[in-house]
């Protein structure tokens, strides 16, 4: 019924939905999570919402961060079908152990240490995007720190006014209640402008390479809409399959911090994101913003030495450095055994 080469396409389309799927998952629970805990927003309303703002996203702001996933690290030209397969399965896997560790992973860089595991083995590594991206990862958490510390120190006794500092509070406020909400749609919004580019990138120059398409002129950008229509998507499916319960717990934790604190570590961090897609498109990780925002809130509250040395705080940063490594291992490897197969050829 379907040729030969449908057929394997299809097995990287599909591993790109299945990562964009757990993708959206644990991003509709980052952006809707304060709207949700104040009961501004049903929560079947929420994947839906979700979806669209990540759509845009991708659409509007996300074309720099696709290419420099598609053609900035390794060759384009060589990113086959297996190849592509290897990178995604291995983002996902990644994925996976820090989702069984229940500790939010930064998909980001794990799927540019899964392209420079392949691109190292067969010695095309381009390193120009790199010498940008490795400081910069350092760089954006740091400075979501500190612009939501220094914010938070001088709004501090205006943020703890009664009617701000509860849900309650904010739910009969005619204004407030949707800066609440339009916050979280600016969060998906920048999901959208950076992490859909981890599996539209890979299958963008996937299919550029197997059919053939010359990479020039409108032709990439026009595949690149095409990919992001298959992928963008399934964010807000996986919102809606495997939101719900995270949106429920994590909506519940940030309860504890406030609605006006929630909508300043949002909008801090999608707007650090956004710069970081819109002007070098560079691929940096949502959860890293917004727990470098968190912690700068928590110390401008709580002190430095309290928020420092918890626990929480330092299994998140060795997750965040071995994670990465997991997808560098996993596709160096499986890209060597396919190289013995003679499956990249």
């Amino acid at each position: 019924m379907f040729s030969p080469m449908f057929t394997l396409l299809l097995i990287p389309f599909l591993v790109a939905m299945f990562l964009s799927i757990n993708m959206g998952g644990s991003g509709a629970a980052a952006a809707f999570a304060a709207p949700y805990g104040a009961k501004l927003i049903r929560k079947d309303l929420i994947p839906g919402l979700f979806g669209l703002c990540v759509f845009a996203g991708a659409i509007l702001a996300g074309r720099k961060v696709t290419q420099t996933i598609g053609r900035g690290i390794m060759p384009q030209e060589i990113m086959g079908m297996a190849l592509v397969t290897i990178i995604l399965l291995s983002v996902s896997l990644s994925l996976l152990f820090a989702n069984l560790l229940r500790i939010p992973q930064c998909t980001s860089q794990s799927t540019v240490m899964a392209l420079i595991g392949p691109a190292m083995y067969m010695d095309v590594l381009m390193t120009d995007k790199l010498r940008y991206i490795i400081p910069v990862w350092v760089v954006l958490p740091l400075a979501s720190f500190g612009i939501t510390f220094g914010i938070a120190k001088f709004c501090h006794k205006w943020m703890e006014r009664r009617e701000y500092s509860s849900f309650r509070g904010i739910v009969e406020h005619p204004i407030l209640k949707w800066v609440v909400i339009m916050a979280s749609c600016f969060v998906a919004f920048a999901i959208g402008a950076n992490n859909v580019a981890n599996a539209a990138g890979p299958i963008t120059s996937m299919v550029l390479k197997e059919l053939n398409i010359p990479a020039e002129g409108d032709n990439y950008l026009l595949v690149m809409i095409l990919a992001t229509l298959v992928v963008a998507p399934c964010f807000g499916i996986g919102g809606s399959i495997f939101g719900a319960r995270v949106i429920r717990t994590t909506g519940k934790r940030i309860t504890t911090i406030g609605p006006m604190d929630a909508a300043l570590v949002s909008i801090v961090t999608a707007s650090l994101l956004v710069l970081a897609s819109v002007t070098k498109g560079i691929p940096a990780s949502v959860v890293q913003l917004n727990a470098g925002a968190v912690i700068g809130l928590g110390m401008a509250k709580s002190g430095v030495r309290e928020v420092g040395t918890s626990r929480s705080v330092k299994m998140l940063l060795a997750v965040w450095i071995v994670a990465p490594l997991i997808a560098f291992g996993l596709s160096f490897g499986m890209t060597a055994l396919a190289d013995t197969l003679g499956w990249l050829k």
